[in-house]
């Protein structure tokens, strides 16, 4: 056991071959040890912060420091509350386009009331929780003992950063961070039916088998919709703002800046026309024409036969369910392809429009071949004389007013079809519907609030090492979670829902800007499919950044979840249960980390490769956690321990998970601690176990039972140390210990209270 000392490092003597080590000082603020990370940006995201110094001695007789830090981080209520503002928005959004629909037959108008009402309440529900979140001060994490109070539904459990830094005497200085955090989980909502995995699955099973009266949309159909809608929203407001530059420009008579906001334009007007592409709008306008008042009719009688004649008089059936679009030959489809494709030539003419005047400007004779080809087909152009002495503004005006004009009739037309695929996901099954997309935003909002504090962690740990800025705008950054749920009871549905919110952070990118006032928290934009973070740094620092990353580039990242139950549960569930969820997304999550490791190699410049390649044997790390993975092994921690050294070696975010983030979290990342000590800072062999005891101590680390919980505030004499309940971690190695495990332990507990 360590000895807690008064002073400096440097006033403690310690005596190597009595085996003792010592825990040297202890402080409440990182400053009075190390100023080396105590970055002004990170004061303003992490608050709070426990630090303590130890020394241990190395395999050569010498002493490294050891400063552990744990933090807490004010993200953990602002990021919910961005998410949350957004999802508002969204939601509004969309209900309003429902009631935009038009005149539909009774039977989805109906369906239509039907889903605004649940719509309307589950938007309330939205609005009751933001407004609690707001009045939320004081501590700035959520605590184990709220993790199902229904307000607090959106805030992850125990968010902490736990930072060890290591001064070795003949060892460069290392840093090493783990994001500690509670599953992310819908707790108030509860897993008596299962997690998100199992209720996503049943509930599309459900969708494409009912008999129910709608049309069935794909997953990925519905997602595409709604991703046309946000293109929509997002880029004709733009086409409208380059639209009015454009005509700034012709009435200032600036060619130079004509050229430019023409180029805008362009680009802009050009990807609206592209998401108009997909085969998608033509059948959901096709789908809502058929579902308008009158809108299933037959062609008027033609000359055919008999029979023919009677089936096309028939009155049409009651509508069901139906695995496709349907079709109708009376619908005309080449209507929609004119009116889209008349906001290409609008385009085409406002270029040769152009074209035209900056040539008279500069005096040349004829237009350049691409103008004389787009003036062939460009009658609106060939109507209007051009003159030297004639305003550009009155050129160029009316060319813009048909652009715009057709621009409103496409988006008026997409958006109605759009929101009408949306209206069959919502109207299949209410309110389960609503209800999945309320536990996944919960879970998904826990999930990203991690995330977030770890790449903002990340990136100012690593802000000045080209590598990794080089890595992250060309590769994007590998962000592993280390799960140490049990396959038993409720703890399958929090993997489950894990699981999904740890997937679905591949929707999510982040944006670096530069900082303009003090006000340096980060900012969401987007939408439930695609969200940005920005990430807000100080101008000295932006300035340091490579070109890409300054000048916007998204930032993607790569999530992975390796997860192995070690507790008791998982002893049951390995012997009478089903462990196949767990084997299922540690075999998945391979796969997506082979992928990552894969384009590493493949985008990273040679020279940097080639010095990888040298330190670090990635291949021999991927295949030994392969045959790891398929040993199918009882505990296999050496899953976790591979997973966590292969995302240490390619620069990534690491993160380890158990229900509440205390007891099996506070064990692995000391574990974790001490074997990189001994692993890559010459740990000596014989203290590995003493600086394992010193780090898990109540002294210096604070209990890690409940009866003397840290986030409670309540310590109290007279308990049982940690290290007492030290052969909890032993079960990593074995679980026949168990019962000699809960043997001892009950003898110490009778003790302490006869």
């Amino acid at each position: 056991m360590g000895e807690i000392e008064d002073g400096e490092a440097d006033n403690i003597t310690t005596d190597v071959q009595g085996q003792k080590c010592a825990l040297v000082c202890e402080c409440s603020a990182p400053g009075s040890v190390s100023r080396k990370d105590n970055l002004p940006f990170l004061n303003a995201v992490l608050k709070n912060p426990v630090c303590k110094l130890y020394r241990f001695p190395t395999s050569d007789n010498k002493w490294m420091q050891i400063r552990e830090q744990m933090s807490e981080s004010i993200l953990s209520f602002h990021i919910p509350k961005e998410l949350i503002s957004l999802q508002i928005k969204e939601d509004l959004c969309r209900n309003q386009e429902l009631k935009e629909l038009g005149e539909l037959s009774p039977h989805w108008d109906n369906l239509r009331k039907n889903v605004l009402t649940h719509c309307d309440q589950m938007l309330n529900m939205y609005q009751d929780i933001l407004t609690e979140l707001s009045k939320e001060t004081g501590s700035s994490f959520k605590s184990s003992s709220s993790k199902g109070e229904k307000t607090l539904e959106f805030v992850p459990i125990n968010l902490h950063l736990q930072r060890m830094h290591v001064h070795s005497p003949r060892l460069k200085d290392a840093l090493y961070d783990v994001i500690t955090v509670g599953a992310p989980a819908a707790h108030f909502q509860g897993f008596k039916n299962g997690g998100l995995r199992k209720l996503l699955h049943r509930f599309e099973a459900e969708r494409r088998n009912t008999g129910y009266q709608f049309i069935y949309y794909s997953p990925e159909n519905t997602a595409k919709a709604k991703e046309v809608l946000s293109n929509i929203n997002q880029l004709q407001p733009l086409i409208a703002t380059h639209a009015d530059l454009l005509l700034n420009s012709a009435s200032q008579h600036s060619p130079d800046s004509l050229k430019n906001s023409l180029k805008m334009l362009s680009e802009k007007t050009e990807l609206f026309v592209h998401a108009f592409k997909d085969q998608l709008v033509r059948s959901a306008l096709l789908a809502l024409y058929t579902a308008r008042p009158g809108g299933v009719l037959t062609k008027p009688p033609s000359p055919k036969s008999g029979a023919e004649e009677s089936s096309s008089q028939d009155p049409p059936l009651p509508m069901r369910r139906q695995d496709s679009i349907p079709h109708h030959s009376d619908y005309d489809e080449e209507e929609w392809d004119r009116v889209w494709a008349s906001v290409g030539k609008s385009l085409n003419c406002i270029i040769a429009m152009v074209d035209k005047l900056i040539e008279r400007e500069s005096g040349g004779e004829g237009g350049s071949d691409s103008s004389k080809d787009v003036e062939k087909d460009s009658s609106p152009v060939d109507s209007i004389v051009t003159h030297p002495k004639e305003d550009w503004y009155e050129q160029l005006y009316p060319l813009i007013l048909s652009l715009k004009d057709g621009m409103g009739e496409v988006v008026n037309r997409a958006k109605r079809s759009l929101t009408f695929v949306l209206l069959q996901e919502l109207a299949y099954s209410l309110p389960q519907c609503l209800m999945l997309t309320l536990r996944r935003d919960i879970v998904f909002s826990q999930a990203l609030t991690g995330l977030v504090c770890g790449f903002i962690i990340k990136l100012h740990t690593s802000l000045y090492d080209p590598g990794f800025l080089e890595q992250l705008h060309t590769v994007g950054l590998i962000v592993q979670y280390e799960g140490l749920l049990s396959t038993y009871s409720e703890e399958i549905g929090m993997l489950e829902d894990m699981a999904v919110g740890i997937s679905d952070l591949k929707k999510v990118a982040f944006k670096i800007i530069e900082a303009t006032s003090n006000d340096v928290l980060p900012v969401i934009t987007g939408r439930r499919e695609h969200y940005v973070v920005e990430v807000k740094v100080p101008a000295r620092m932006f300035e340091s950044l490579p070109l890409q990353i300054k000048e916007g580039q998204l930032l993607h990242v790569y999530p992975v979840l390796f997860n192995v139950g070690i507790n008791e549960q998982q002893t049951l569930a390995e012997r009478f249960g089903d462990v196949s969820l767990q084997e299922s997304i540690n075999q998945e999550n391979f796969e997506l980390l082979k992928e990552y490791c894969t384009i590493f190699m493949e985008k990273m410049p040679p020279d940097y490769i080639s010095h990888f390649q040298e330190q670090n044997d990635l291949k021999g790390l991927l295949e030994n956690l392969h045959q790891n993975i398929q040993a199918k092994k009882r505990k296999n921690v050496e899953i976790m321990w591979l997973a966590a050294t292969i995302c240490r070696k390619l620069n990534g975010i690491r993160f380890t998970c158990c229900k509440s983030a205390k007891d099996r979290t506070s064990m692995s990342v000391t574990l974790e601690q001490c074997s990189i000590l001994r692993d890559e800072h010459q740990l000596h062999k014989d203290f590995f176990i003493r600086a394992l005891d010193c780090m898990r101590s109540r002294q210096t680390q604070g209990a890690l039972n409940e009866s003397d919980d840290p986030e409670t505030g309540c310590l109290t004499d007279n308990k049982p140390t940690s290290r007492h309940f030290y052969p909890v971690a032993l079960l990593l190695v074995s679980s026949h210990l168990l019962v000699v495990w809960l043997i001892l332990s009950l003898a110490l507990l009778l003790a302490k209270y006869q």
